[in-house]
This record gives C-alpha cells, structure tokens and sequence, in this order.
C-alpha cells in the first residue's frame, strides 16, 4: 500500500508542477515598462535633407540617441550598437531611430549622410539629424534629461550621455524597474546586457 500511495503522490507532483511552474515563470518573464517623461516637439532636418518632427515617429517606437560624428570615443561603440537594434527590427514600419547631433555646425545632412552609410544605417526610419545647436542642447538637457554640450577639454570637444532613450508610439519616454523597483530611466548604449533589455522592451511596445 505504501509503494502505491509513493507512486501517486509522485504522480501528483508531476501533474501539479506541469500545469503550475510555466505560469510562474511567464509572470516572472513580464516587464512593466512605467513611464519616465513626455519627448517635446521637435522639428529638425535628416541626413536626407528633409524635416523631421514629432509627428514623424507617431505611432512609432523609437529610441533616441545624440552624438556626434566626428566623435572619437563612445559614439562608434553607441552607433555600432545601434546598428544591431536597427537590424532587429529591420522592415517593421512601427519602429525608428532618432539620432541628434550635438555638433550640427560641423554636421551637415551631407555629412550625416556619409557617417549613416559608414556605420550601416540603411533603415529609412532612422534619421540623423541636426539643426540649430542650442536648440538642440535644450532638447537633450531640458527636454529628454540626457547631457550634451561643448566642453574643449574633452576628447572631441563634446560631451554627452551614453544612453538611450526609449520612447512608446504615444511619445512618452518608457522604461524598466532595476532589481530593488527604481527605473532605470534610460539604457547604457554601450553595455551588451542594456542593449539586450532595450531590445525586449522594444517587442513589448510594439505589442502595446
């Protein structure tokens, strides 16, 4: 009789844990992207010649993203990156990339053109752009809350944040809770494992 009820209890266990564990586990594979910010408008020209604003990403996702081309430290590792969100997500019409030139003096649509070109941006939802510059560093600093600016000690004579914003189709800046509940706000454009949580939150926007 003991064998038997071994068994059944065996039995139960098995059924119990089939039904029940792949449920635990999807609730834990869930991200609740919470909402950091609102992107203000913007009206700037692309490598292409063409103006570019809000209404261009509208119901979009998109990542923003500011450098400059002649950057010799971060941006080709930011960009590089960049690059392999872009080929992710190559051809979905619902997804682009802006990216800000905080050097728009030097940053030309043509030159912004050849620097796309060089580093594989082929998506026609990724725009380069530039524009008037404090313009744009009131942009970056005041209205996306990530750092540009001229400073002639640094490498470059620029400097900017390293991040990446994330923004939903309704134009607010989303992201991730960190492992004790904050938000990250933004994900490192140089760290693998950032570059891989931006791409899922990406797939659960574009669900949204």
């Amino acid at each position: 009789m003991k064998k038997y009820s071994y068994i059944g209890v065996a039995f139960i266990i098995l059924i119990f844990g089939i039904y029940t564990v792949p449920k635990v586990v999807n609730r834990f594979k869930t991200t609740t992207l919470i909402t950091i910010g609102k992107v203000p408008p913007f009206e700037f020209t692309n490598q292409n010649g063409i103006l570019i604003s809000n209404s261009f990403y509208k119901n979009k996702v998109y990542v923003i993203e500011f450098f400059f081309t002649t950057c010799p430290t971060i941006c080709p590792i930011m960009n590089k990156n960049m690059a392999t969100i872009q080929n992710e997500f190559y051809g979905n019409l619902d997804f682009g990339i802006a990216s800000f030139s905080i050097n728009p003096e030097y940053d030309t649509p043509q030159i912004l053109k050849e620097y796309a070109k060089k580093n594989g941006a082929t998506w026609a939802n990724w725009n380069f752009l530039t524009g008037d510059k404090e313009t744009i560093y009131a942009f970056a600093n005041k209205g996306i809350a990530l750092y540009a600016g001229e400073n002639s000690a640094a490498e470059g004579g620029f400097e900017h944040s390293g991040m990446f914003a994330l923004v939903d189709k309704n134009g607010h800046i989303r992201s991730r809770l960190d492992e004790f509940g904050n938000p990250i706000a933004f994900y490192d454009g140089l760290d693998t494992k950032n570059i891989l949580m931006l791409k899922e939150d990406i797939k659960t926007l574009l669900k949204e």
